[in-house]
């Protein structure tokens, strides 16, 4: 519908795929929009974090910094053409290898692995950047490690903390998806 209005009124559209965003001020309960958040409350409160299916779901985790500086050179280098653009660190990352991570920033136990899926959620979403970085010429700053930290200092600057978070799950009988 966008690409039809553009093309009827001489214009071009960018549209930017922003991947799983993650850093200080987003969501402390919502675990579709803030899995790390989840992961870094659990962690900071010493408890294990559950890491379902497999672990081996693998999302692309970029720092909030990073998609603010790619939505002001979109704005900034205005397209000539229709462009559509991940948005991301461009590196692949596990569930459980990010759950893995933020139990060792918190000297927390080790994730573990169950049996529970959530409906609906993609087995790999992770990006491309090139393309991005070379029409925008904007690279991704912030490695996964710093965001995190970055997002740990913020949660413990909160006064208050939301209400526990929610998992939205179901259990199934383990089985591995193909």
């Amino acid at each position: 519908m966008l690409a039809a209005w553009t093309a009827a009124h001489v214009t071009s559209l960018s549209v930017l795929r922003l991947q799983n965003v993650c850093g200080p001020g987003q969501s402390l309960t919502n675990s579709y929009t803030g899995i790390v958040s989840l992961f870094a409350r659990l962690a900071r409160e010493q408890r294990p974090v559950e890491v379902y299916e497999d672990g081996r779901i693998v999302r692309d985790f970029v720092f909030i910094d990073d998609v603010v500086d790619a939505l002001l050179a979109t704005v900034q280098k205005p397209a000539a053409e229709s462009r559509y653009l991940d948005i991301g660190s461009g590196i692949a990352t596990t569930i459980h290898e990010l759950a893995r991570k933020m139990a060792a920033i918190c000297n927390a136990p080790e994730p573990i692995v169950v049996p529970k899926f959530r409906d609906g959620d993609v087995r790999a979403a992770d990006c491309t950047t090139e393309p991005a970085q070379d029409t925008l010429h904007c690279r991704p700053k912030w490695a996964l490690d710093d965001c995190l930290h970055a997002l740990l200092t913020w949660i413990g600057e909160q006064h208050e903390l939301p209400l526990e978070p929610s998992d939205h799950t179901r259990a199934r009988p383990w089985r591995s998806r193909p």
